[in-house]
């Protein structure tokens, strides 16, 4: 079997920061989780000279750059086993590679169940934003992508998942129903029916309700029978979507969103309503983005 055709199991970028090591505990108890390998790779900065820089960089650097990335992959390693304490530890390959981050957590992603990376912090301004290569890997990889905060989410919180009939929320349905089953928890499945804001007095609101209820249920069905263990709570509503699933995610150990949903431009590499919910949830959130 050739390198190209090693499966990495989860993969998680690493650099040594608080929002990283959280991230290597919530892959490592996923990698037990779905009995896979860990993979955890750190991009060794500084791969090749500036371009204005017209002489050679001194070895000294390159080594010293060699040595923090392998202190770094050390100390992520030892989050992991503190992590999963008391289980079965999967295999845990822990690989520094020149190069920049998103471009090689990317190219990783290729051949992996899942990609991890931590998010950032908030700003001075009290705002959460978005890591540039957590916001580059949603956006880009070529499978899911799982951003993860630094809080500790609760461990007996169910898993939400938006549902908007779309082919990438059917990807992230499935991705929830085999979550919620590993871990033995609820599943919400959040849909709502409109973003309106606006009042009409004749409209039927009751029968459009009815009819978003049945479309669900009859969409969710193949999912139930396929997972009977899964408890599952409906939640539909007119609502704006990503609204209902940030409050939702307030007491949710994990989020699942397709990459675009019924209204995304087709250009579009990550809808309006995932972009929103990975940047502001406070717990994990995975794009189910399809492989490919």
């Amino acid at each position: 079997m050739s390198e190209h055709d090693v499966r990495h199991g989860i993969v998680v970028g690493v650099d040594g920061s608080p929002a990283s090591d959280a991230a290597v505990a919530w892959a490592a108890r996923n990698a037990v989780l779905r009995g896979v390998g860990l993979t955890l790779v750190y991009a060794l900065p500084g791969a090749a000279s500036p371009v204005w820089l017209d002489v050679a960089l001194p070895q000294d650097y390159w080594d010293y750059q060699d040595q923090q990335g392998q202190k770094i992959l050390d100390a992520a390693r030892g989050v992991a086993v503190k992590a999963i304490a008391g289980h079965q530890e999967p295999r845990i390959i822990a690989k520094a590679v020149p190069g920049h981050a998103v471009a090689t957590l990317i190219e990783y992603s290729r051949r992996a169940d899942l990609v991890v990376v931590g998010s950032r912090g908030l700003s001075k301004w009290g705002r959460r934003l978005l890591g540039s290569v957590s916001s580059s890997l949603a956006a880009h990889a070529h499978g899911p992508v799982a951003v993860i905060p630094e809080r500790e989410p609760p461990s007996d919180g169910p898993v939400v998942v938006g549902v908007d009939g779309s082919r990438a929320s059917e990807f992230a349905t499935e991705i929830a129903f085999d979550e919620a089953s590993r871990r033995g928890v609820e599943l919400v499945v959040v849909h709502t029916w409109t973003d309106l804001n606006f009042e009409f007095p004749d409209l039927k609101w009751e029968d459009l309700s009815a009819e978003a209820e049945r479309a669900l249920a009859e969409q969710l069905a193949g999912w139930c029978e396929r997972y009977p263990d899964v408890v599952v709570r409906r939640v539909v509503m007119p609502d704006k979507p990503a609204r209902q699933l940030l409050a939702q995610a307030e007491s949710a150990q994990l989020v699942v969103v397709g990459n675009r949903g019924r209204g995304g431009f087709t250009g579009l590499l990550l809808g309006s309503v995932s972009s929103a919910v990975v940047h502001s949830a406070m717990s994990p959130v995975i794009v189910a983005r399809q492989p490919g």
